[in-house]
């Protein structure tokens, strides 16, 4: 099997033992299919797309230094993990309930090249060029300040480091924007101002050297390289 293939079977397993977000975000449980299906436009084909996408930058063998922010639950990233265990992995989150969801789940599946911060992305408590990948998963159109994102990011990351991940961009699809106009803002699971894929190119070509975006429905999926 896929490298690919078996990291989406783990998190799909877990994600039906997890919390009630680990459902939804894993295509898992009945909710997370539904809500998949009406809110994102996705099928089981497409929803197994992005995240393969957003992941395929992170080399097989990869032996470096990972800086995971935010973290969450970890439900789609400790499969990844357990598959490097050479890599030295950092995760952060601003939120210590999610993130401890993270460390118990890690503990859980035997890793231990793994370490957990808490902390804000606008201001991460790390050294410059300290990173050889930083990896992203649905955060950006959380966080409040969205420069200082882009600039932390960039900031801890070596020369040649790898810049990875996937979040919501608006006019990509109208039915999810509608959703995140009347459910996701309101409720404070999204905060404005977002992205629209042009835009985060535009964005993402002044701080790298190289980079690449797709969409898939409303997800931004992004690989850039410092």
């Amino acid at each position: 099997m896929p490298r690919h293939d078996e990291i989406q079977a783990s998190y799909k397993a877990l994600g039906k033992v997890g919390t009630m977000y680990d459902g939804i975000v894993t295509r898992s449980t009945l909710l997370g299919k539904l809500m998949d299906s009406l809110i994102w436009g996705l099928g089981a084909e497409q929803a197994a797309k992005w995240i393969n996408d957003a992941l395929a930058p992170v080399p097989s063998d990869f032996a470096g230094k990972l800086l995971e922010v935010p973290v969450g639950t970890g439900v789609l990233t400790m499969p990844l993990y357990q598959s490097l265990p050479n890599a030295v992995v950092t995760c952060l989150d601003y939120s210590a309930d999610m993130m401890e969801h993270a460390r118990r789940r890690a503990g859980a599946m035997g890793i231990s090249n793994i370490s957990f911060t808490q902390g804000d992305v606008g201001k991460l408590p790390f050294e410059d060029e300290s990173f050889d990948i930083v990896l992203s998963l649905n955060g950006f159109h959380a966080f409040p300040d969205k420069d200082a994102a882009f600039r932390e990011t960039c900031r801890v990351l070596k020369p040649g480091g790898i810049f990875c991940g996937c979040f919501y961009i608006q006019e990509a699809f109208q039915r999810t924007d509608w959703f995140v106009r009347h459910l996701y803002v309101p409720k404070g699971f999204f905060t404005p101002p977002f992205e629209t894929q042009e835009s985060l190119q535009v964005r993402l070509e002044a701080l790298y050297s190289r980079t690449e975006v797709h969409v898939v429905r409303a997800e931004g999926v992004f690989h850039c390289v410092k």
